[in-house]
């Protein structure tokens, strides 16, 4: 039965913004409802599996702890319903939860870009390969290359590594002298520098661009150009990421418009043009868990009505900010190459099945979605939309009123005045 519930500080993810922001806005009495979509806390960098423990339990468990804060796991956030009210759904019932301010720490997703094969068996993102194997999907004894560009390449390398796996390749789209300046310059961040050299692999290659994944019922090699040279391996395993994107639905559902790939725009003390909405985290930008952390403290200090404190955590936050402006100015992102890969039937909307020759005449993403159902399935252009921005430059699919799937019986317990026709959010 679909209920309504009231809080005065809602946080939409419980990655370590949300974490950050819940428990510095519990110092202040006030009621906070911490949601995320997971079944343990942590998001995506401090996922674990469940009964396990990450950097996030001792967090997750101080707040557990606290009068004032409850946790929603397993729960989402599948509409805006107003401007202080969203829908949640979970496992029990969904519910219309009401609030006074609201921080969103949505996180980001992976950048997924089609090329041959990518739609193979065995062939995931990188973050999709850190996240199976932290959800018990064993690795063990398998080949494994890494393909495509940014620090995520690195990160779940290890990962891999030490589940078992023999890491073949890591093939960095980025020239050598890019990581060489960004490396150079993290004697700013002692501790970013410590972590980079603690990721090398003597199997990491500069310009080299992943071309096809090979294979019949599932990946057995992939084929990679290092410069003007090409190479087959074989492998068991592909992952492929080139980047994050910002999660930035709610946002717009609520009438904010993200700047793209940056993601929401926040002041310094995290506040959007709506005065009672906050952001913190990847959503904002792409910058790692530091950023995120600060951010999230400053969301919820600044929410909870402890200004004098969010202002005091400025500095830190300036400061990894600019680590952010470093590594985005000397990780360039060039994705000339992997548009280049494509064949006419490389399929880029992969729920509907759509090639790339289907979409050929289209000049952008409303006529592609029309003519062809490009966007039209399960993900919603979250994969293929969001590809399609990136190298194509078209406009973003619009978000709809129903962000993620919901059951038919939590929708049919909302009250008519509530109803998703009736509301104009998101529209």
């Amino acid at each position: 039965m679909t209920h309504c519930a009231h809080t005065n500080i809602l946080i939409l993810g419980a990655g370590p913004a949300g974490l950050a922001a819940a428990g510095a806005a519990a110092t202040s009495g006030r009621s906070v409802t911490l949601v995320d979509d997971n079944s343990c806390p942590g998001g995506q960098i401090w996922r674990m599996r469940p009964g396990g423990q990450s950097q996030a339990s001792p967090l997750a468990s101080a707040l557990a702890r606290s009068p004032h804060v409850q946790i929603h796991q397993g729960t989402r956030c599948v509409w805006v319903a107003g401007s202080h009210q969203v829908m949640l759904d979970a496992e029990q019932g969904g519910w219309l939860q009401t609030f006074d301010q609201l921080i969103i720490c949505s996180g980001a997703r992976e950048l997924l870009l089609p090329f041959p094969g990518w739609t193979l068996p065995g062939v995931t993102g990188v973050g999709g390969l850190q996240a199976l194997i932290k959800s018990g999907v064993s690795v063990k004894g398998q080949r494994i290359v890494i393909a495509g560009s940014g620090p995520l390449l690195l990160a779940s390398a290890r990962t891999a590594q030490q589940a078992g796996a023999t890491i073949v390749r890591v093939a960095e789209q980025a020239a050598a002298a890019s990581l060489a300046r960004a490396a150079i310059g993290l004697w700013r961040w002692p501790n970013k520098l410590q972590q980079a050299v603690t990721l090398f692999t003597p199997v990491h290659r500069p310009n080299c661009q992943v071309l096809e994944a090979t294979g019949t019922q599932k990946v057995e090699g992939v084929r990679l150009r290092q410069g003007k040279r090409e190479h087959h391996l074989a492998c068991d395993r592909v992952a492929c990421g080139f980047g994050l994107v910002p999660n930035t639905e709610v946002a717009q559902a609520l009438g904010l418009t993200p700047q793209a790939h940056q993601g929401i725009a926040v002041n310094d003390l995290q506040q959007t043009q709506l005065t009672h909405v906050f952001a913190a985290g990847e959503c904002t930008g792409i910058g790692g868990a530091e950023k995120a952390w600060v951010e999230g403290e400053i969301a919820g200090l600044a929410a909870s009505g402890q200004w004098e404190l969010a202002q005091k955590k400025r500095a830190e936050r300036a400061r990894w900010h600019a680590f952010a402006r470093h590594m985005q100015r000397n990780w360039p992102a060039d994705h000339s190459a992997t548009a280049a890969a494509m064949k006419p039937d490389t399929l880029v909307c992969r729920c509907e099945d759509i090639p790339a020759a289907e979409l050929a005449d289209c000049t952008g993403w409303i006529e592609a979605k029309l003519h062809t159902r490009c966007g039209m399935g399960p993900c919603q252009g979250k994969v293929c939309g969001t590809a399609a921005a990136t190298l194509w430059g078209w406009q973003p699919p619009p978000v709809g009123q129903l962000m993620h799937p919901c059951r038919i019986g939590s929708l049919a317990n909302i009250p008519c005045r509530h109803g998703p026709a009736s509301s104009t959010a998101g529209s």
